[in-house]
C-alpha cells in the first residue's frame, strides 16, 4: 500500500490548479483525469515538477528524502506520478513501465496544467527514468531547467548502449546528481562523454543508483541525499527566476 500522497489529497480541477500561485499550490491534490500531486516547499529556490524511477514511485525511502531535502533548501517540489506507477500501487502488485515516450507524453500534461497563464515554467526532472522522460520532453519543447538524479545513461552493463542521442537538442540548464559508483554511468564513464557545455554534472563521491554509499566510506545516504540537494537548490537559484 502506498503512503503517497502523506496526508488525504483534495481533488481539483486541472484549470484551477493552474490559476494558482505556487505558495496557493501547497499540499495534495488529486488532478482530475491526471492523478495524484503533492507539493512541499516555499518555492524560494525554484520549482521542480519531480517525476520518480522504473521500478518505485514517490512513497520510495529515496524520493521521499530528496523532496524533504529540497524543500528545506528552498526548492517547491511538484510531485507526480505516472498512471501506470497509480495502477501498480491501486492493485498491489508491480507492472512495468509503458514506452518512454508514453511517458514523455503524460509528462508533457502535468507542464501544460503547471505553467500558469503567464508563464513561470517549473523546472523538469527526476529519478532515473523519470529524469530520462524529462530529458526528453526538454528536447522538444521549450523547458526553464533540467535537474537529474540518477540519470540512466546506459542499462547497467551495457555501457554501448547510451540514451544521449537526444541531448544535443536540449537548450536549458541541465544538472546531473550521479553516485560515482551508479551502474547507469559510473564517473570514469562519463567523464568520457562529450556534454553539452550547459551541463553540470555534480558528482556523489562513493553513491549508488540511490545515492547510498559503502559503510567504508564514512558518510549516508542522507548526507549525499543533504549535499545532492543543497547543489539542486543553488543550480536552480543561479540558473532561473524564482517564482
Amino acid at each position: 500500500m502506498s503512503d503517497f500522497p502523506s496526508k488525504a489529497a483534495l481533488t481539483i480541477d486541472p484549470a484551477q490548479l493552474r490559476e494558482r500561485e505556487p505558495k496557493e499550490r501547497l499540499g495534495n491534490w488529486f488532478v482530475v483525469g491526471l492523478g495524484t500531486l503533492e507539493v512541499k516547499g516555499d518555492g524560494s529556490s525554484g520549482c521542480l515538477l519531480i517525476a520518480h524511477g522504473a521500478g518505485a514511485g514517490q512513497q520510495s525511502p529515496y524520493m521521499s528524502r530528496i523532496r524533504e531535502a529540497l524543500a528545506q533548501h528552498g526548492v517547491q517540489t511538484l510531485a507526480i506520478e505516472f498512471a501506470y506507477m497509480q495502477r501498480m500501487q491501486r492493485e498491489g502488485r508491480r507492472r512495468p513501465p509503458p514506452r518512454i515516450d508514453l511517458l514523455v507524453e503524460e509528462l508533457s500534461q502535468w507542464c501544460d496544467i503547471l505553467t500558469r497563464p503567464e508563464g513561470g515554467n517549473p523546472w523538469l526532472g527526476g529519478k532515473s527514468m523519470g529524469g530520462r522522460a524529462a530529458s526528453l520532453l526538454a528536447a522538444n519543447e521549450e523547458v526553464a531547467g533540467l535537474v537529474l538524479c540518477g540519470y540512466p545513461f546506459h542499462p547497467p552493463g551495457k555501457p554501448e548502449r547510451l540514451r544521449l542521442s537526444h541531448w544535443p537538442s536540449i537548450g536549458c540548464p541541465t544538472l546531473v546528481v550521479q553516485g560515482s559508483r551508479d551502474p547507469f554511468g559510473t564517473r570514469e564513464e562519463v567523464e568520457g562523454y562529450t556534454l553539452a557545455e550547459g551541463v553540470k554534472v555534480h558528482w556523489l563521491a562513493d553513491g549508488d543508483h540511490d545515492w547510498k554509499p559503502r559503510r567504508s566510506s564514512g558518510r549516508s545516504q542522507a548526507e549525499l541525499i543533504d549535499e545532492g540537494a543543497a547543489v539542486i537548490a543553488a543550480f536552480m537559484r543561479t540558473h532561473g527566476q524564482v517564482q
